[in-house]
């Protein structure tokens, strides 16, 4: 027996773009310690491990620390990898059991559309510890769930935000920082710091526009967007906000493919 695995640079078209996700196909559930040790070997932002099911597949991330409730990136990475094997047809849905209720994910020419909840952040006054993080006065602060979304004046000032990350990891939350985009082709910008949770800085994170679709949909007055994600190897994302759910859209492409040997299979 083996196990395939694969990696995959999501929310790009070229590669070693985008963010890297790991994809593991298991033939049966495996025990969560042993999802966990594979994802710090592969020491990529997220690991996603796909069982086999009637209705779908059972899909769970792992950081290089931690199992999170929600990950784009590597949704979009599993969907990308299903397609391109043929376990999926090419039209047919690709439909996720995860902590985060049932996502799906549809191919639209070399784009593909996750169906994500809706995250709309509440108003909220900043704690001083946040900007002592981030060393920067905000146009505004939001927070929802384990992410603060932290609003700059600009662009340059975004790409200028230099954290103390330790700082941040003592915080105990996800921290997005946004702004307009100086760039006619996209609506606004972000970077996404998650040092809570093992990534310093995520290179292009599908769940943070969950957050990002209904702020600006509120200052900007439409629900369609093209965003890009500021990091140093850059994403593209599309948002599409309809009601309580919104709609992501990514390109992906495989990178690696291999298959976890004998002793990684028995190890507990």
């Amino acid at each position: 027996m083996s196990i395939p695995i694969y990696q995959v640079d999501a929310f790009t078209g070229e590669m070693f773009g985008g963010n890297p996700a790991a994809v593991c196909l298991l033939g049966e559930a495996r025990a969560e310690s042993w999802m966990q040790d594979v994802a710090s070997e592969m020491n990529l932002s997220e690991t996603s491990f796909l069982v086999r099911r009637d209705d779908g597949y059972d899909l769970r991330w792992f950081t290089p620390v931690t199992e999170v409730d929600l990950c784009g990136h590597a949704t979009l990475a599993s969907a990308h990898v299903l397609w391109e094997l043929g376990h999926l047809a090419g039209d047919e849905e690709a439909r996720f059991h995860t902590r985060s209720g049932v996502l799906t994910a549809r191919r639209s020419g070399e784009w593909i559309e996750l169906d994500f909840p809706t995250l709309a952040p509440e108003p909220q006054r900043a704690p001083p510890e946040l900007l002592e993080s981030l060393g920067l006065e905000p146009v505004a602060v939001s927070h929802r769930n384990l992410n603060y979304v932290v609003e700059v004046e600009s662009e340059k000032a975004l790409r200028a935000v230099q954290p103390d990350f330790e700082k941040l990891r003592r915080l105990g939350s996800g921290v997005i920082v946004t702004s307009r985009s100086d760039d006619s082709r996209f609506d606004f910008v972000s970077r996404y710091f998650a040092s809570a949770f093992g990534i310093d800085e995520d290179p292009a994170t599908g769940s943070s526009h969950c957050y990002l679709g209904p702020y600006w949909q509120k200052l900007l007055g439409k629900s369609e967007f093209l965003a890009f994600q500021a990091s140093r190897r850059g994403g593209v994302i599309k948002v599409r906000v309809v009601g309580d759910r919104t709609y992501l859209g990514g390109q992906a492409i495989t990178v690696l493919r291999g298959e976890l040997t004998e002793p990684a299979l028995t190890a507990v």
